[in-house]
């Protein structure tokens, strides 16, 4: 076999549709104006309101990650690229769930208003309802791109969707729209995308209804739609607490604690594996030696620099606070210095996804959610008992650490 040439840094300069510069750029673009959106309306409107509108998203997010197809990852990894009549079959199941998320969150908005002391905001529940459906009939070419890597395509788009997204919310944040400014933003940045999918990309799906021709698919993505919904339980499951049972000033505090950490450090990794888990499975249908010895170089290098990031933000995280925040969002300093290290855990367990998906094994990414939800099962009621929030937030370090090195174990053992 012809030996797939791999150096240390594969894409290092060049700036070809493919090169991973694109993937770098859309992450520092996308993740700065959500940055800068979600902190500057952080600032304006205060702790309850972004806890009232956290409540909606997380509505969406649990909608969303039930009713995870996999059909996405499954084309970006097969062997074959999906014929006309298939592209079609997934545009059409994807489209339909994304009405029924819409239609069934709109359905529960006033049971869920108060469930999560959002009585008075039922209208934030009903606009979060229009995002599935907005999503749900984007072309599916754009997973064809990515099995293409033609990343600059990609980041074009997505850089697109995050301006809007950040300047209509922002605007509206500004006018006095108040927790409604997120969602309008959210919304048109994703109305855009779903345009851009259809007007620049290639091919499009037919727009006849169908679900024949994508069974091959199931075998794959039933491991995607496994682990979708053992991390809803990860991902969801303390902010549903603490919605519950503190209400939405406090969620606002843990939310944000939570999503600046994200920033700081798992959103890079998760953007990165947009570039990883096509490159490593395209390098791996190649040469599956050559294609291990670059998956390891990447985790090396994403552990060695997160470690440096964690130490940074968490010697800096009360002058962050104070003055990116201000001072109603200080109490939320403590549980920011834990969520820094959730973050790099979880961002090392990006890699080990894409890599793990990349070779056709996502069964054991899904068998590691579910040791992290066992470990998440015994610790998170003792923890909470003794610590409150704060323990809450150390069992998820705990039960990351586990599902982190249960895929490690198995990625070793297959070797």
């Amino acid at each position: 076999m012809r030996s797939v040439r791999l150096p240390f840094f594969p894409a290092r300069a060049r700036f070809d549709h493919d090169a991973a510069f694109w993937v770098l750029l859309q992450q520092v673009v996308v993740r700065g104006l959500v940055a800068v959106k979600f902190l500057a309306i952080g600032r304006i409107l205060g702790p309850e309101a972004i806890g009232a509108v956290s409540v909606a998203l997380l509505a969406v997010a649990i909608a969303e990650s039930l009713s995870d197809t996999g059909l996405a990852q499954a084309v970006v990894q097969g062997n074959e690229v999906p014929s006309h009549s298939e592209l079609g079959a997934v545009w059409t199941t994807l489209a339909a769930r994304g009405a029924l998320i819409g239609l069934l969150l709109a359905a529960l908005a006033p049971f869920m208003g108060s469930q999560f002391h959002l009585s008075g905001s039922i209208g934030l529940l009903l606009a979060a309802a229009a995002l599935p459906l907005v999503r749900g009939v984007a072309s599916p070419a754009y997973f064809i791109v990515t099995r293409q890597r033609g990343f600059q395509k990609i980041a074009g788009i997505e850089t697109s969707a995050a301006f809007a997204d950040c300047a209509i919310g922002l605007v509206c944040a500004l006018a006095g729209a108040g927790a409604y400014s997120v969602l309008i933003g959210l919304i048109a940045g994703d109305m855009l995308k779903t345009t851009l999918t259809w007007t620049t990309m290639s091919p499009r799906p037919p727009l006849r209804p169908s679900f024949a021709g994508i069974g091959h698919y199931v075998n794959f993505s039933r491991w995607i739609w496994a682990g979708s919904v053992v991390n809803l339980l990860l991902n969801q499951f303390d902010k549903v607490i603490v919605a519950k049972l503190l209400g939405p000033l406090q969620l606002g505090a843990y939310q944000m604690s939570s999503k600046l950490a994200q920033m700081l450090l798992a959103d890079a990794a998760i953007a990165m594996s947009q570039y990883l888990f096509p490159t490593f499975s395209e390098h791996h249908r190649k040469d599956v030696h050559a294609a291990r010895r670059l998956f390891y170089r990447y985790l090396v290098l994403a552990a060695i620099g997160l470690a440096l990031f964690v130490i940074v933000l968490r010697l800096a995280a009360q002058p962050l606070f104070e003055l990116v925040l201000g001072p109603a969002w200080l109490p939320a300093v403590p549980l920011f210095r834990i969520f820094v290290i959730n973050m790099a855990i979880g961002a090392v367990i990006a890699v080990l996804v894409s890599w793990l998906r990349a070779i056709g094994l996502p069964k054991v990414a899904t068998h590691a959610s579910i040791i992290q939800a066992a470990v998440l099962c015994v610790t998170v009621p003792v923890a909470m008992h003794l610590w409150g929030v704060t323990g809450i937030a150390w069992a998820m370090t705990l039960g990351l650490g586990s599902a982190a090195g249960w895929m490690l174990f198995r990625i070793v053992r297959e070797a």
